[in-house]
Protein backbone atom coordinates (compact mmCIF):
# COMPACT_ATOMS: atom_id res chain seq x y z
CA UNK A 1 0.00 0.00 0.00
CA UNK A 2 2.92 2.32 0.64
CA UNK A 3 4.08 1.84 -2.97
CA UNK A 4 0.59 2.52 -4.34
CA UNK A 5 0.33 5.62 -2.12
CA UNK A 6 3.69 6.88 -3.41
CA UNK A 7 2.63 6.36 -7.02
CA UNK A 8 -0.67 8.14 -6.40
CA UNK A 9 1.14 11.11 -4.85
CA UNK A 10 3.46 11.33 -7.87
CA UNK A 11 0.55 11.12 -10.30
CA UNK A 12 -1.48 13.65 -8.29
CA UNK A 13 1.32 16.20 -8.28
CA UNK A 14 1.98 15.56 -11.98
CA UNK A 15 -1.66 16.10 -12.82
CA UNK A 16 -1.82 19.28 -10.74
CA UNK A 17 1.26 20.70 -12.47
CA UNK A 18 -0.20 19.83 -15.87
CA UNK A 19 -3.46 21.60 -15.05
CA UNK A 20 -1.54 24.66 -13.89
CA UNK A 21 0.54 24.72 -17.09
CA UNK A 22 -2.59 24.49 -19.21
CA UNK A 23 -4.31 27.24 -17.20
CA UNK A 24 -1.43 29.66 -17.83
CA UNK A 25 -1.47 28.68 -21.54
CA UNK A 26 2.07 27.33 -21.43
CA UNK A 27 1.60 25.06 -24.49
CA UNK A 28 0.69 28.02 -26.70
CA UNK A 29 3.56 30.15 -25.42
CA UNK A 30 5.97 27.23 -25.75
CA UNK A 31 4.84 26.58 -29.33
CA UNK A 32 5.40 30.22 -30.29
CA UNK A 33 8.87 30.20 -28.76
CA UNK A 34 9.82 26.94 -30.46
CA UNK A 35 8.33 27.99 -33.80
CA UNK A 36 10.53 31.10 -33.75
CA UNK A 37 13.65 28.91 -33.42
CA UNK A 38 12.74 25.75 -35.37
CA UNK A 39 11.32 26.16 -38.83
CA UNK A 40 10.90 22.62 -40.18
CA UNK A 41 9.33 19.35 -39.06
CA UNK A 42 12.52 17.27 -39.38
CA UNK A 43 14.47 19.46 -36.97
CA UNK A 44 11.55 19.39 -34.55
CA UNK A 45 11.49 15.57 -34.64
CA UNK A 46 15.25 15.36 -34.04
CA UNK A 47 15.04 17.67 -31.04
CA UNK A 48 11.90 15.91 -29.80
CA UNK A 49 13.72 12.56 -29.81
CA UNK A 50 16.69 13.99 -27.93
CA UNK A 51 14.43 15.64 -25.37
CA UNK A 52 12.33 12.50 -24.87
CA UNK A 53 15.40 10.29 -24.49
CA UNK A 54 16.69 12.53 -21.71
CA UNK A 55 13.23 12.66 -20.18
CA UNK A 56 12.93 8.87 -20.32
CA UNK A 57 16.24 8.50 -18.54
CA UNK A 58 15.12 10.84 -15.73
CA UNK A 59 11.39 10.21 -15.19
CA UNK A 60 9.17 7.18 -15.02
CA UNK A 61 6.77 6.78 -17.91
CA UNK A 62 3.59 7.64 -15.99
CA UNK A 63 4.86 10.99 -14.74
CA UNK A 64 6.30 11.80 -18.16
CA UNK A 65 2.96 11.03 -19.84
CA UNK A 66 0.92 13.13 -17.45
CA UNK A 67 3.29 16.10 -17.46
CA UNK A 68 4.64 16.23 -21.01
CA UNK A 69 1.92 15.02 -23.38
CA UNK A 70 -0.39 18.01 -22.80
CA UNK A 71 2.58 20.30 -23.48
CA UNK A 72 3.99 18.43 -26.48
CA UNK A 73 0.75 17.60 -28.29
CA UNK A 74 -0.13 21.17 -29.41
CA UNK A 75 3.47 21.74 -30.50
CA UNK A 76 3.58 18.49 -32.48
CA UNK A 77 0.24 19.29 -34.11
CA UNK A 78 1.66 22.67 -35.11
CA UNK A 79 4.46 20.89 -36.97
CA UNK A 80 2.04 18.45 -38.62
CA UNK A 81 2.85 15.39 -36.52
CA UNK A 82 -0.10 13.02 -36.17
CA UNK A 83 -1.16 12.39 -32.53
CA UNK A 84 -0.94 8.59 -33.00
CA UNK A 85 2.55 8.94 -34.43
CA UNK A 86 3.54 11.22 -31.55
CA UNK A 87 2.26 8.64 -29.07
CA UNK A 88 4.32 5.87 -30.66
CA UNK A 89 7.41 8.09 -30.75
CA UNK A 90 6.83 9.04 -27.11
CA UNK A 91 6.48 5.45 -25.90
CA UNK A 92 9.46 4.21 -27.93
CA UNK A 93 11.62 6.98 -26.45
CA UNK A 94 10.43 6.23 -22.92
CA UNK A 95 11.27 2.54 -23.31
CA UNK A 96 14.71 3.41 -24.64
CA UNK A 97 15.13 5.81 -21.72
CA UNK A 98 14.49 2.91 -19.33
CA UNK A 99 17.72 1.36 -20.66
CA UNK A 100 19.90 4.43 -20.20
CA UNK A 101 21.70 5.70 -17.11
CA UNK A 102 21.25 7.32 -14.61
CA UNK A 103 17.80 5.87 -13.95
CA UNK A 104 17.68 2.86 -16.30
CA UNK A 105 14.91 1.25 -14.29
CA UNK A 106 14.84 -1.95 -16.37
CA UNK A 107 18.55 -2.46 -15.80
CA UNK A 108 18.27 -1.99 -12.05
CA UNK A 109 15.49 -4.56 -11.89
CA UNK A 110 17.52 -7.01 -13.99
CA UNK A 111 20.59 -6.38 -11.84
CA UNK A 112 18.65 -7.20 -8.70
CA UNK A 113 16.89 -10.22 -10.22
CA UNK A 114 19.95 -11.85 -11.80
CA UNK A 115 22.42 -10.69 -9.15
CA UNK A 116 24.77 -9.13 -11.70
CA UNK A 117 26.63 -5.82 -11.40
CA UNK A 118 24.86 -2.94 -13.13
CA UNK A 119 27.96 -2.07 -15.21
CA UNK A 120 28.00 -5.59 -16.65
CA UNK A 121 24.37 -5.21 -17.66
CA UNK A 122 25.03 -1.82 -19.27
CA UNK A 123 27.71 -3.39 -21.45
CA UNK A 124 25.56 -6.41 -22.27
CA UNK A 125 22.63 -4.27 -23.38
CA UNK A 126 24.59 -1.89 -25.64
CA UNK A 127 23.91 -3.91 -28.85
CA UNK A 128 20.20 -4.03 -28.01
CA UNK A 129 20.24 -0.32 -27.22
CA UNK A 130 21.69 0.33 -30.69
CA UNK A 131 18.97 -1.82 -32.32
CA UNK A 132 16.23 -0.05 -30.38
CA UNK A 133 17.71 3.34 -31.28
CA UNK A 134 17.72 2.39 -34.97
CA UNK A 135 14.09 1.24 -34.64
CA UNK A 136 13.22 4.54 -32.96
CA UNK A 137 14.74 6.49 -35.83
CA UNK A 138 12.83 4.39 -38.36
CA UNK A 139 9.58 4.88 -36.42
CA UNK A 140 10.16 8.62 -36.18
CA UNK A 141 11.16 9.40 -39.74
CA UNK A 142 8.91 6.92 -41.57
CA UNK A 143 5.46 7.78 -40.20
CA UNK A 144 3.82 5.45 -42.73
CA UNK A 145 4.92 2.51 -40.56
CA UNK A 146 3.06 3.87 -37.57
CA UNK A 147 0.02 5.23 -39.33
CA UNK A 148 -0.76 2.71 -42.07
CA UNK A 149 -2.55 0.15 -39.89
CA UNK A 150 -4.79 2.62 -38.04
CA UNK A 151 -5.71 4.08 -41.45
CA UNK A 152 -4.47 7.59 -40.62
CA UNK A 153 -2.31 8.13 -43.70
Amino acid sequence: MVLVGGILVILGVSLASTNYLIDIEAPTKLFMAIKAQISDRLTFLILLNLFLLVLGAMLDIFSALVIMVPLLLPIALGYGVDPVHLGIIFLANMQLGYLTPPVGLNLFIASYRFKKPIIELYRATLPFFAILLAALLIITYLPLLSLALPGRM
